[in-house]
């Protein structure tokens, strides 16, 4: 599925694919990936790109983006910048549209994840290996990889998101990332959020900036 927006709609994590003559053309730029195993036909196979944070010095209309690749090729991360009218917008999956693509010890605390999230209105979505895993085909799993994972969320964040991601966390064999998303588009570090003390800040991670937001306005208040 696609949609039709802006480049100054586009916000960081968001996934796009390249027009292929434009990937070949910024491609052709590069004669350190000459060759690479998995980039050449990367557009053609329409294998996305992801929106991420515009680095100091970065200029101009051009969207900032990246590709990370598997581990097999040194989990290299590669970035870019194109114009948006060489660009499509694709809906990012949810985590439960990826799920069989997850390890099987993964199984009950992604069960679990899809629950919370839809209890409280919220389909988290992956964005680290295991969505470039489901999203490409190519190997990016292994047996010590993180689950890194988007929470959309109003503000303040909704009661019971953050003490049910901890618990969850706790009891899972793997890692738990990622980020609260709130609705302009900054990310916050969901540990880091629940773990602030009242009165305290956390980074807020953007497409064009980063800065340290108030807890108070964004936490949900303290149950009596």
């Amino acid at each position: 599925m696609t949609e039709t927006v802006s480049a100054k709609g586009l916000r960081r994590h968001d996934l796009v694919r390249a027009d292929p003559a434009a990937w070949a053309a910024w491609l052709g730029t590069r004669s350190d990936l000459a060759g690479h195993p998995h980039l050449g036909r990367w557009a053609e196979a329409s294998r996305p790109l992801i929106v991420r944070r515009r680095l100091p010095g970065e200029t101009g209309d051009a969207v900032p983006l990246g590709v990370p690749m598997p581990p097999s090729d040194g989990k290299r991360r590669i970035g870019l910048a194109l114009p948006m009218d060489a660009l499509t917008p694709m809906t990012a999956p949810g985590l439960a549209d990826v799920a069989e693509h997850a390890p099987a010890a993964w199984g009950q605390t992604v069960t679990a994840l899809v629950a919370l999230g839809h209890r409280h209105g919220i389909a988290p979505r992956p964005f680290g290996a295991l969505l470039w895993q489901a999203v490409t085909g190519l190997t990016y799993l292994s047996a010590t990889s993180d689950l890194d994972l988007l929470w959309s969320c109003p503000v303040p964040v909704p009661t019971g998101l953050l003490a049910g991601l901890d618990a969850i966390a706790r009891a899972a064999p793997m890692r738990i990332d990622g980020e609260i998303l709130l609705p302009d588009g900054a990310g916050l570090h969901w540990r880091e959020l629940h773990d602030a003390p009242e009165g305290g800040s956390v980074l807020a991670k953007s497409r064009d900036r980063v800065c340290l937001r108030p807890v108070g306005p964004m936490r949900e208040p303290p149950t009596a």
